[in-house]
């Protein structure tokens, strides 16, 4: 909020194109991260008979609202602005005002960029940035990175636009600043709205959180074989587990129970955000026919 101040007044002082861009940039980042701070509180509520699995979804609801706002307020914004400045183009004034301004809110920024990689190193692990972006399940550190990087990139195009507009007396070079600036705005909005609208339809475990629940149903003498599984995050920190295992077709019942608990026991120790797990009893049996000699066929329980 203190930059989106500083640049107000810059622009005010100036009449930067630029500068109003990047105000109006700085205050829509200030609104998100408070929208973000709001779907983190909501999404800790207890469930309720409306919501049996909790409310977990609320951050990506916020997130995905956040790519919203970037895209209309940051992106589209600065882009009419800067159309505006290319056709009724004018000087800067006190040129130093908005370069000083910028030099500052880089430093300022890069030192929120740095956190924000800082913090995410903890749970990126060996993946690449553009794949922490895309896998990770929880929308903030992701949010904050590609914003801090946008921040970062505007203001850049801001510095060049204006001194390239000072150094020519031309005000078109300002106006072509903040329509870059739009345009990169624009970009990261898609970005974050394609990736949190994953998350919003619902995304299943990684292919390693996979393998080791999986290890952890067979890790057991008493399961023959996983027939499926399916898993699906309930919220960044929630995974909801639905299997179907063969087991013996002479197992008693209390034997079944035992198993399934037992199951449940060792997919918790292996993934600890697998906290809600459906298990499915079922017998297995193996076909040899001469069309398909190892055709399988499921019989239920029930049957």
């Amino acid at each position: 909020m203190g930059i989106a101040i500083i640049k107000f007044i810059a622009f005010i002082i100036s009449g930067s194109s630029s500068m109003l861009a990047e105000s109006v940039h700085s205050l829509a980042d200030s609104g998100n991260q408070v929208l973000l701070l709001l779907g983190g509180r909501k999404s800790r509520k207890q469930a309720d008979v409306e919501h049996p699995f909790g409310y977990g979804r609320e951050r990506y609801v916020y997130a995905f609202v956040v790519s919203i706002i970037l895209f209309s307020v940051g992106g589209v914004f600065s882009l009419y602005e800067g159309v505006e400045k290319i056709s009724h183009p004018h000087p800067i004034d006190s040129p130093w005002v908005p370069i000083v301004v910028l030099l500052a809110a880089m430093v300022l920024e890069g030192f929120s960029l740095r956190t924000a990689m800082k913090e995410s190193n903890h749970t990126r692990g060996k993946l690449s940035w553009v794949q922490f972006v895309r896998r990770a399940k929880a929308p903030e550190l992701p949010v904050v990175l590609l914003e801090d990087v946008a921040a970062l990139t505007g203001l850049t195009f801001a510095f060049v636009g204006i001194v390239i507009a000072v150094a020519t007396g031309n005000g078109v070079w300002d106006g072509i600043g903040t329509i870059a600036i739009g345009t990169l705005l624009v970009a990261v909005a898609v970005v974050l709205g394609i990736e949190t609208k994953s998350l919003l339809v619902g995304e299943g475990a990684s292919a390693v959180d996979v393998t080791a629940i999986q290890d952890a149903i067979d890790a057991g003498h008493d399961v023959e074989r996983v027939i499926h599984m399916k898993t699906l995050y309930l919220g960044p920190d929630e995974l909801m587990v639905a299997a179907k295992i063969a087991l013996p077709a002479s197992a008693r019942l209390d034997d079944v129970a035992n198993t399934i608990n037992a199951v449940e026991a060792r997919i918790r120790a292996a993934v600890p955000i697998a906290r809600v797990i459906y298990i499915e009893p079922d017998v297995y049996v193996a076909e040899a026919s001469p069309a398909t000699p190892t055709e399988a066929i499921v019989i239920k329980a029930s049957d």
